[in-house]
């Protein structure tokens, strides 16, 4: 049930605040965003063992098959850089919500950081790599 509430939470801000996003890659849609963990109440954060902070930001992944809009059960791994070159390690959790499917990492960063994301994102016989850029602000 909590993390039904967390995917609710997620889907709310993706649309009405921070603009969802979206890659077309191979037979898969894949929608992205990064926000803030503050937006997240500190009981949808618990459950879904996130840990809420000013400097912490949320990577939130969703994969769907292009023709069928079916949620797709995948491998998400990936990495996010800094202008400077630091490089961080992104650790996907796979939250499931019914028929949704969620990819969840947490980036630690610094007000007005840019990020350049590299996710890999693959089955048994496809691999593909979303790429995208953005900058990340302190509430």
């Amino acid at each position: 049930m909590l993390k039904h509430f967390v995917c609710l939470f997620l889907l709310i801000f993706s649309a009405s605040i921070w603009a969802e996003q979206k890659q077309v890659l191979g037979d898969w849609d894949v929608h992205y965003m990064v926000v803030g963990t503050t937006f997240l109440t500190p009981e949808v954060a618990q459950g879904a063992g996130i840990v809420r902070s000013k400097f912490n930001a949320l990577v939130n992944i969703s994969v769907l098959d292009s023709a069928t809009q079916k949620a797709q059960s995948l491998i998400v791994e990936g990495n996010a850089r800094n202008l400077i070159g630091t490089t961080k390690a992104l650790t996907f959790k796979e939250v499931q919500d019914g028929d949704a499917i969620y990819y969840l990492a947490v980036l630690p960063f610094r007000d007005q950081e840019t990020y350049r994301f590299d996710i890999t994102i693959r089955d048994h016989q496809t691999s593909q790599t979303l790429a995208f850029q953005q900058k990340i602000y302190v509430d």
